[in-house]
């Protein structure tokens, strides 16, 4: 393969991706990068908001870039994101799905017990990141099927290697996440076109709204407790950034990684290879 036909394999032109919390820290990376390399993004969020500061940092590769709005928790919501998709776009080739996340009530800690956690908020955290995750490979991965062809991306976690102490909900969804990806690439390449896959990348610890207050302190910008444990066992010694992730999405959603399926990727620093001692 000559230099030409190896870059060529990371040119997405013209080709079309959904992601899926894409005003998120992380998804809202993916959805400028995508653009980057020529492909048509659909910002798709709840919250439409942020979407104007990444279209204006996407410059040029705005023109190909559409915010919609979406809930991956209704069915309903993400039929009518698609017709909107179809008409401006046509054929979706892609689905990333980076939405998701934890909330406080489903966190143990001094003031909050396991026993004390609420069915709510397990119930919000587990439906968030694991049914928030079907239901999109449902409403989208129903057009990959139809085009025969197609990538599907899911947001996995650490949390799925090794279950993290404080997030119940969060691990135990999670780990859902990893088994789901492995369940629809098998079922995709079986039951519809042997050229869908579906992976998924599990990032490790990288600062985000959600988790900055857990690991550093709100005062000082210090490591907590928490925060420093962390970085005591990722061999790097420090936290990711939504950028260390693209090396990794962009290898696995473009035709470079054409023989991949069914897998979960850590982009971890070595965490998940640390055994601490």
């Amino acid at each position: 393969m000559d230099l030409q036909e190896l870059t060529s394999l990371y040119d997405l032109t013209g080709r079309t991706f959904v992601i899926t919390g894409g005003t998120g820290v992380l998804g809202g990376e993916v959805a400028c990068a995508l653009a980057g390399v020529g492909a048509n993004v659909v910002i798709l969020d709840r919250n439409l908001d942020p979407a104007q500061g990444l279209l204006e940092r996407m410059g040029p590769y705005a023109c190909n870039a559409e915010a919609v709005h979406g809930d991956v928790l209704d069915r309903k919501s993400l039929v009518q994101a698609a017709e909107i998709i179809d008409k401006r776009f046509g054929c979706v080739h892609g689905l990333v799905n980076a939405a998701g996340g934890n909330k406080p009530a489903a966190t143990t800690g001094p003031d909050l017990s396991f026993f004390d956690l609420s069915e709510d908020a397990l119930r919000f955290v587990f439906d968030l990141n694991l049914i928030g995750t079907i239901l999109p490979c449902q409403v989208f991965g129903q057009q990959l099927a139809q085009c025969g062809e197609g990538v599907i991306l899911n947001f996995s976690s650490m949390n799925a290697f090794r279950p993290l102490t404080r997030v119940p909900a969060y691990s135990a969804a999670k780990a859902g996440v990893t088994n789901f990806t492995q369940w629809l690439a098998v079922h995709m390449a079986q039951q519809y076109a042997r050229q869908i896959r579906v992976n998924a990348v599990a990032p490790g610890f990288f600062l985000g709204e959600q988790n900055r207050f857990l690991l550093t302190d709100r005062q000082t910008g210090e490591l907590t407790l928490r925060g420093r444990t962390i970085i005591e066992h990722t061999p790097m010694c420090r936290f990711g950034t939504p950028e260390d992730l693209l090396g990794t999405v962009l290898w696995l959603l473009s035709p470079a990684s054409a023989f991949v399926t069914g897998i979960t990727v850590p982009v971890d620093g070595g965490f998940s290879a640390f055994s601490g001692v």
